[in-house]
């Protein structure tokens, strides 16, 4: 993920955190310093400001790296009215100490459960709803669509077909797959899907908040259709000894032909490659299993000890419309949530609307949706299946252990 350069000293920010003034003014602290969402929240702010003439709002930037440290501080003391964070689990941590409000009512009056279906799982904790979700993107397959081309390929359907399309890029001295998992998430991706794939999001989630042993078949099953790749040598070799920006070369170059990805490789894609990059969404291997997918969403959110409710529950509204969700995801270069929204006319966002709106429902990715600890351990795992694949009873016996201790 992108780091932001710090806009606050420490100090500076510890104070401007710690109280969150009167309740006629409306306090917002967001973490979207990068130059881009800085430039789309200014025009909301401003938008919000010119509909609501009566609310004196007060919008807090903050570091990105700070901002996650500090958030679990000041919710539980003297938070603002209003905060930006994440789906998934990270927002579930915060539900289960009661440092967020229930906005279910919000979901209700908007038709959001209508609006924003592919996101309603992810918002989700005891049939109630936490925060609004404002942009998402895609996971999925990037590939060199000039090399599926001279080989006879067609973007995999099915498992098989990515068997298939393996075996002949493997052929052709080409790597199918790259991937870098020196820092172990993208190694992630494949175990998400392929749990997906095989159990379906009910069993992928519950896994995730360790109602499930990894010693299960059903888990055990998802590494029986990995080894499926990593036994042929489908995966760029050498793998672990890449970060993913340091894997993708070997893409452009034309030795390697898919990855595994979320879309913000696709700024990354060199010029010369205009035309040549396609996408495809993560192949069927049970028809019987609802197609779901990863989809990281940022979300906002009114902490439970905020003092001007009133006024962060008509943000959030606002925050929930489609043209605004269009303003704010045009600057962002990423989907809205709210499907009547619109994203930018881009080859891949297009294929992220589509993929994301017909989704079942949306994970968030693993270290998202899991606990942390349970997130480090795993991914571990993950990375040493990929090298050393016959240690996978002692990899599936180390992670149940740590999640009887995560999940007690």
């Amino acid at each position: 993920m992108k780091k932001l350069s710090a806009l606050l000293s420490p100090l500076i920010l510890a104070a401007a955190l710690a109280g969150s003034a009167h309740a006629d003014t409306l306090v917002i602290n967001s973490d979207q310093a990068d130059s881009a969402p800085k430039a789309a929240f200014e025009k909301i702010i401003s938008k919000f400001k010119a509909e609501n003439p009566d609310i004196d709002v007060k919008y807090n930037l903050y570091d990105k790296e700070a901002y996650k440290t500090a958030i679990r501080n000041w919710l539980a003391t003297s938070p603002p009215d209003v905060v930006f964070w994440y789906a998934g689990n990270r927002m579930k941590t915060f539900v289960d100490r009661n440092l967020f409000d229930d906005v279910s009512d919000i979901w209700d009056e908007l038709n959001l459960k209508e609006s924003m279906p592919s996101s309603l799982s992810s918002m989700t904790i005891n049939n109630k709803q936490w925060g609004i979700p404002y942009t998402y993107y895609q996971v999925g397959v990037y590939y060199r669509k000039d090399l599926f081309e001279k080989y006879g390929l067609s973007e995999p359907k099915t498992w098989q077909d990515l068997l298939d399309a393996s075996a002949t890029l493997k052929a052709n001295n080409i790597a199918p797959i790259a991937i870098g998992t020196k820092f172990l998430w993208p190694a992630a991706a494949w175990f998400d899907y392929l749990d997906l794939r095989l159990n379906g999001l009910k069993f992928h989630m519950d896994l995730m908040e360790g109602r499930i042993a990894y010693t299960d078949e059903r888990v055990r099953n998802v590494f029986k259709y990995w080894l499926e790749l990593v036994k042929p040598g489908y995966f760029l070799a050498n793998h672990s000894s890449y970060s993913w920006q340091e894997a993708q070369p070997f893409l452009y170059n034309g030795t390697a032909a898919m990855y595994l990805i979320g879309n913000y490789i696709a700024p990354n894609f060199p010029k010369e490659l205009d035309g040549k990059m396609g996408f495809f969404q993560f192949p069927i291997i049970d028809p019987n299993v609802p197609v779901a997918e990863d989809a990281p969403t940022d979300t906002i959110h009114i902490p439970a000890k905020a003092h001007n409710k009133k006024d962060a529950r008509k943000f959030l509204k606002f925050m929930a419309r489609a043209e605004n969700q269009t303003l704010v995801n045009a600057a962002l270069l990423q989907i809205p949530t709210n499907k009547h929204a619109s994203a930018v006319d881009n080859y891949f966002l297009n294929k992220g609307v589509e993929v994301l709106s017909n989704a079942s429902g949306t994970a968030q990715f693993y270290d998202r949706d899991t606990h942390p600890n349970m997130a480090k351990e795993g991914m571990k795992g993950f990375q040493e299946f990929m090298v050393k694949p016959e240690r996978l009873d002692k990899i599936l016996n180390r992670l149940e252990k740590v999640r009887q201790r995560t999940f007690k």
